[in-house]
């Protein structure tokens, strides 16, 4: 039998998702804060599906979702987040600390089994691909929104194998790449989304990031640097209008084992191979 655990300080609400779920066949326990949650989260076996309020006495909601993707014995299970709070901000906000679904209250039985299905979805599809883990991270076209999912992303990656000098490069790059899909994406357009993906396998951390932008030909830039020539594209950015800068590319290129481009080009993936897998591509 699934085990689901409801992290809901209204017990009356609390109720109301447990018999949906035991309509379900789920084994259900509740936590009434975020500390207790987190506890009973973190028990082992962690629980199949966790539902999650925004909204808690102790520790918002968002801050114990944080917490539960950066441990690693929750970092696979599915969060559902349930809440009052069911403004787009306020999903958005939830999809930046790795939860998978949203559904607010007041919700019809149908509209909570959805959200649990797009949850399980995503867990099967770390089944699939053979993923040690996978985080989901959705945020406006603003840097300070950026900033904070990449040191959230960062915390992920301590989690992993890689070295401190890994995890500074791979931030670097992603805030490179970030900052790119925002600006030239995206044109700055703040209600437009980027999409971030951070997976683990078995040998390195990749980070897909893609924004909403009609795509450019990563091979034909003549305003950005190459690594031929990293100064020629100054002049025909000052020919364009453009601020000074254009080496986005070059210095992520430089930090990472692999950088490579979908062929639309408005999707990047950035891969950080684990130190053993590095030193065995050196060797061979």
């Amino acid at each position: 039998m699934k085990r689901a655990l409801i992290i809901e300080d209204d017990l009356d609400q609390a109720r109301l998702a447990e018999r949906l779920l035991r309509a379900h066949e789920f084994e259900v326990s509740i936590a009434t804060n975020g500390a207790a949650g987190l506890a009973a989260a973190c028990a082992k076996p962690p629980p199949d599906l966790i539902l999650l309020d925004l909204i808690l006495p102790d520790l918002d909601g968002y801050e114990v979702c944080r917490n539960l993707r950066q441990a690693e014995a929750t970092r696979s299970v599915p969060i559902v987040l349930v809440t009052a709070l069911g403004e787009d901000a306020h999903r958005c906000r939830g999809f930046r600390v790795g939860a998978n679904a949203h559904v607010a209250k007041p919700y019809r039985p149908k509209d909570l089994y959805d959200a649990i299905e797009i949850a399980f979805r995503w867990k099967r599809g770390l089944r699939r691909a053979r993923l040690r883990g996978e985080v989901d991270v959705v945020l406006n076209s603003i840097p300070a929104l950026l900033q904070e999912a990449n040191t959230f992303l960062e915390t992920l990656s301590r989690q992993t194998p890689l070295k401190p000098e890994q995890i500074n490069q791979l931030q670097h790059a992603l805030l490179e790449m970030g900052q790119n899909a925002i600006e030239w994406g995206n044109r700055r357009c703040e209600s437009e989304l980027v999409h971030i993906t951070y997976r683990i396998r078995e040998d390195q951390v990749e980070i897909i990031v893609r924004d909403k932008g009609c795509g450019f030909d990563p091979s034909d830039l003549p305003h950005a640097a190459s690594g031929e020539d990293p100064l020629s594209h100054m002049e025909v950015r000052e020919c364009m209008g453009l601020r000074d800068g254009g080496f986005g590319l070059l210095i992520a290129r430089g930090l990472l084992d692999e950088l490579r481009h979908n062929e639309r080009g408005n999707e990047v993936t950035l891969v950080k191979r684990f130190p053993s897998r590095v030193a065995e591509t050196t060797v061979h």
